[in-house]
């Protein structure tokens, strides 16, 4: 499991991060996600609020990336995992009333996903490679 640096926990708060995952046909689908955040030090979780592509997508695989980039200063990161759907439960309820605070309607889910593996995202030598 892949831990977060605060560098890494500060891009995510300002940032727009985006999900990548995989349609049943194989084919690769990405989208915004304004509402992920930080769950702990390994894990991730956004809410899904249509219950459209990225929702049936993990439904049925559950690996996902998530890219984050901070285009002021060329830095970002993509975070691989595992993503956990949950409907109902103290996680899906916290992660509901957060997006009510937020003044966003109440959820389909919420989406916690544990992180495997970092990569740099930042151009250069380094871009691609594996952190953690």
């Amino acid at each position: 499991m892949a831990k977060l640096t605060e560098a890494m926990k500060q891009m995510i708060a300002t940032q727009q991060c985006f999900i990548a995952t995989v349609r049943p046909d194989g084919v690769p689908s990405i989208g915004p996600k304004r509402s992920t955040r930080i769950f702990d030090d390994h894990t991730l979780i956004f809410t899904e609020a249509t219950g459209r592509g990225t929702y049936n997508n993990l439904k049925r695989h559950p690996k996902v990336a998530i890219a984050v980039v901070d285009r002021e200063v060329l830095e970002g990161y993509r975070f691989v995992g595992t993503a956990t759907v949950y409907e109902s439960g103290e996680i899906f309820e916290q992660a509901a009333a957060a997006s009510q605070q937020a003044g966003r309607p109440r959820p389909k889910a919420a989406v916690t996903v544990e992180i495997e593996e970092i990569y740099d995202l930042k151009p250069g030598p380094t871009a691609g490679t594996r952190i953690d």
